[in-house]
């Protein structure tokens, strides 16, 4: 009797776990063949971008996104070109008015009194972001738009400013990293970690796209200069990376980050 009631135990048990097992956890697919996303971004609106970075992009019929600091002297002196590359298909994306950072940083010496970003208060930050929002949709027509984040400072006058910007934004560049997301299940779309590379070779920025590829993840790469200006990659290492992403174009999703990000938050929808 013991032995039988040990058993109708046993299979009360059993069934009672499966009534209530964990589901398991969504699993995260990119379309197609693809095995990791990668965004090519680049920020502070320099010349070397119009005369290097899309010519080459638009040779190897790739996608990237383009954060401008609204007060560069670039836009006003080369409108058009900002102009036709929206209309070429690549995004043009906030980077502020003004490119504040934070004065009491280390290494940021550099940074003027009148950019410094101790000084400004989210609500007067705010106001310029949205400002910078609507001086784009003068550019390019369009109301969306992404973020991303000057030198990485996130405090304003002592306070987080990014959850106040987050509602006119369908995602955000956030921090400096390796540029590799972990997890896309589990990625913040509002707090997305960026590689800047600088003084690199092809081959480095190739291993960073497969070591992406190998988690099945993204990698969001921020370059500055390309073959001139400032924090610069050289004009053929940059080129050895979109020829790489071209001729593996179908396992390798190159987009826009806008794209991207939207893409994702639909993927990551069922988790919520």
């Amino acid at each position: 009797m013991r032995f039988k009631s040990c058993l109708a135990l046993t299979a009360t048990l059993v069934l009672f776990q499966s009534a209530h097992a964990v589901e398991p956890a969504h699993s995260f697919h990119w379309p197609g063949k693809v095995k990791a996303a990668v965004s090519l971004s680049y920020d502070d609106a320099l010349d070397s971008q119009l005369d290097v970075a899309i010519p080459a992009l638009n040779h190897y019929k790739l996608k990237g996104s383009f954060y401008l600091t609204l007060a560069s002297p670039t836009i006003s002196r080369r409108m058009a070109e900002w102009r036709a590359a929206a209309a070429s298909g690549h995004e043009l994306g906030n980077h502020t008015l003004f490119h504040q950072c934070s004065a009491s940083q280390p290494g940021h010496e550099w940074v003027q009194s009148k950019n410094d970003l101790d000084k400004l208060t989210v609500d007067q930050l705010k106001d310029q972001i949205l400002l910078a929002n609507t001086m784009l949709q003068a550019i390019d027509g369009k109301k969306e738009r992404t973020f991303t984040v000057p030198c990485g400072d996130q405090i304003a006058g002592g306070e987080n400013y990014l959850d106040a910007i987050k509602p006119s934004f369908v995602a955000i560049k956030a921090s400096a990293g390796n540029g590799i997301t972990e997890d896309m299940n589990t990625l913040d779309p509002y707090g997305v970690n960026v590689n800047t590379p600088t003084n690199v070779t092809g081959k480095q920025l190739i291993d960073i796209v497969k070591a992406a590829g190998e988690k099945g993840t993204m990698v969001n790469f921020t370059f500055h200069g390309v073959g001139g200006d400032y924090l610069q990659v050289s004009k053929e290492a940059h080129e050895e990376l979109l020829k790489f992403l071209s001729d593996q174009r179908d396992a390798y999703w190159t987009g826009t980050f806008m794209d991207i990000m939207k893409y994702v938050k639909v993927q990551q929808r069922p988790l919520h």
